[in-house]
């Protein structure tokens, strides 16, 4: 413990000494005897510090009062560096007495893939089978791809359909994060020529409240294939075979007439479920003028477009009232599946 040059020089030795001394022993204290051994030495009633602190009385007033305050602060750093010490044995032990060997093992816990991951998944290999390919795109997207290679310009009320989530950028003034992975539909073709067959998971996000059926970021599949000769007879075959895989080979499906800006027509899929028709997923022959933005002439080429989420989809399967629960993290729910 430093102190004033001249002040109490032999005293002032004597706190560093003892510190010195028990900062080196209390390193080697490798067993709860000799950490309380140590404690008895140094911290006790009659330990070497309180002897130090008792033999301060024959010292000057100005003496006493720095070499008193320095061997305090050695005290609480030293009662300090022993909790330490305790609580890393206490931590460090293991106590063999207290393993019942004769009990039966703690099953270890395991992690699982996310509801969702498991879905998109099944999904996937769905259509796999038929032979799609699956890729993946950008959750950051251009407007370009978002908007107007689909068929949906500045002006077109379509784009009231989607409430979207736009991003600063240094360099550009029309980042979002994709509303929808449809814009793969471009990406696609602009890479390729066909014949295409994807398949495209991935989230999306909406600026919209959340209730027992919208969350503002959710998973959605998008498929695609282009192709000469492609009609709407490959597009209800292509699709119903997907809901004998996902629901059943008794499942009956039904199509009625919808709207997008990027397939024409357009039509829903729903499925007959206890009774009643619950819509899936749209779809679509895809426009010409989404086939010719990409580069390819639509007087040559067909294709047909679906897309779907997959959360929805194993609400109905599993009978899940609120799609929230898929991004709650409750292990309660998760561990279900």
């Amino acid at each position: 413990m430093s102190l004033p040059n001249g002040q109490g020089t032999h005293k002032s030795e004597s706190v560093e000494e003892l510190k010195l001394a028990a900062v080196t022993e209390l390193d080697s204290a490798d067993s709860s005897e000799r950490l309380e051994s140590w404690r008895v030495d140094f911290l006790g009633r009659k330990g070497r510090l309180t002897a130090l602190l008792r033999g301060l009385g024959s010292l000057d007033i100005g003496e006493r009062k720095v070499i008193g305050a320095g061997a305090n602060r050695l005290r609480d750093e030293l009662e300090s560096l022993y909790e330490d010490r305790v609580n890393q044995s206490k931590s460090s032990q293991v106590s063999v007495g207290s393993i019942d060997i004769t009990l039966p093992g703690r099953k270890p816990t395991l992690g699982g893939l996310h509801p969702s991951t498991q879905m998109i998944r099944e999904i996937t290999q769905a259509f796999n089978e038929m032979g799609f390919q699956t890729v993946e795109g950008p959750e950051v997207e251009l407007e370009k791809y978002n908007f107007d290679m689909l068929n949906i310009p500045a002006d077109h009320p379509a784009r009231d359909q989607w409430d979207t989530i736009w991003v600063d950028s240094d360099t550009h003034n029309d980042v979002l994060l994709r509303t929808h992975t449809s814009p793969m539909q471009a990406r696609v073709m602009e890479q390729g020529d066909p014949p295409i067959r994807v398949i495209v998971p991935g989230k999306c996000y909406r600026y919209e409240s959340t209730d027992a059926t919208h969350e503002w970021h959710f998973n959605q599949v998008e498929g695609l294939a282009v192709d000469e000769g492609i009609t709407f007879a490959d597009l209800k075959g292509t699709l119903y075979e997907f809901a004998r895989r996902i629901f059943g080979s008794t499942r009956k499906v039904r199509f009625r007439c919808d709207f997008f800006p990027f397939v024409e027509p357009g039509v829903d899929m729903s499925i007959e479920w206890n009774g009643d028709w619950i819509e899936i997923l749209g779809a679509g022959m895809v426009h010409p003028k989404v086939l010719e933005y990409a580069g390819y002439d639509s007087a040559k080429y067909t294709g047909f477009a679906f897309g779907m989420g997959p959360e929805r989809i194993s609400m109905l399967r599993n009978e899940i009232t609120d799609i929230r629960h898929f991004f709650s993290n409750d292990l309660r729910f998760l561990t279900q599946f």
